[in-house]
């Protein structure tokens, strides 16, 4: 593994995960399987086609269906069956623990599942990553699931953007720059996409933040519900409903929040960061995880939104 790869430790976790077996999510098969019991055998070809809202699928239905599939996952067996199954070529335990590999394997199998169900186009490209997908949506999709701020609302948009939805939306060229570029920067340093390799095999208790704490040793699927519960409330948003108005509203939101922790983010600067010093990446870890201490204290309730915007704000300007 390159240098490069192993300061960029989100980054490896994904890619990695997305390598082992039974990660990847067959769209058309899965779709198939998921609601050929909610619609006509004619109807089939255009689900595969144009997804389950379009072939005309009831939104009641669906989120029905994305519930399941969080149950499923969160009730997802762990252990010998995993690890037996870890591509021995791979060598990934090595470099990056296995409960960690297999925690992103569920959650990044659940954030396919979810997109699929409400009607985001295959990630995959021939069968295999589609690296851009991966960078972008897949990027976003995780920092839904873990509860970076700004980037639920992102989604929206980028949902919103890619739908059939008579809206009137941005170009696709001002939609990368102004909503994916920031938010994937936010996104990257708040999970910690800067941390060295040495840093990250100290153990996922030091390396990767779970909603509710840092979980050591096993990884618990306690924290997979909530996850990807915050992932179907993000889709299900884009979908219900959704007007001009509230398109417009979340495009500004988005910006402000965004421009307001990082200023003229871009995407290069991001792959600036996965080579950054050992030192650095540690400073940034430290701030991002004392961040999300004050968030779980605000989600808690013990703190308020005011304690917790000052509590950032100060952290942001270290």
């Amino acid at each position: 593994m390159s240098e490069q790869a192993t300061n960029n430790t989100l980054e490896v976790a994904i890619t990695s995960a997305l390598k082992l077996p039974g990660v990847k999510v067959d769209r058309d098969e899965f779709l198939v399987k998921t609601f050929k019991k909610h619609i006509s055998g004619s109807k089939i070809q255009e689900l595969v086609e144009k997804g389950p809202i379009l072939a005309g699928v009831s939104l009641s239905t669906i989120d029905s269906e994305a519930r399941s599939a969080i149950n499923s996952r969160t009730l997802q067996s762990s252990g010998a069956s995993f690890l037996a199954g870890l591509p021995g070529g791979l060598a990934m335990a090595a470099t990056i623990p296995a409960d960690t590999l297999q925690f992103f394997s569920v959650a990044l199998r659940l954030a396919q599942e979810l997109a699929y169900i409400y009607g985001f186009e295959d990630l995959w490209k021939n069968g295999t990553m589609d690296d851009k997908k991966v960078k972008e949506e897949l990027m976003v999709f995780i920092g839904v699931m873990f509860g970076v701020s700004g980037s639920a609302t992102a989604l929206r948009v980028i949902s919103a953007n890619m739908s059939k939805q008579a809206l009137k939306k941005i170009p696709q060229k001002a939609l990368t720059k102004t909503v994916y570029y920031p938010i994937i920067k936010k996104i990257a340093s708040i999970l910690g996409v800067k941390l060295t390799k040495d840093t990250f095999a100290k153990g996922v208790s030091k390396a990767i933040p779970i909603l509710g704490g840092f979980i050591s040793g096993g990884m618990t699927y306690a924290s997979m519900k909530p996850m990807g519960d915050r992932l179907r409330k993000a889709l299900y948003e884009s979908v219900a409903n959704y007007t001009q108005a509230d398109y417009e509203r979340d495009l500004a939101e988005v910006s402000v929040d965004l421009n307001e922790d990082f200023v003229e983010a871009e995407y290069e600067e991001v792959q600036e960061g996965m080579e950054n010093s050992k030192e650095e990446s540690k400073t940034t870890f430290s701030v991002a995880d004392e961040i999300l201490k004050f968030k779980q204290l605000l989600d808690m309730g013990a703190i308020t939104q005011e304690e917790f915007d000052k509590k950032k704000a100060e952290l942001l300007s270290m």
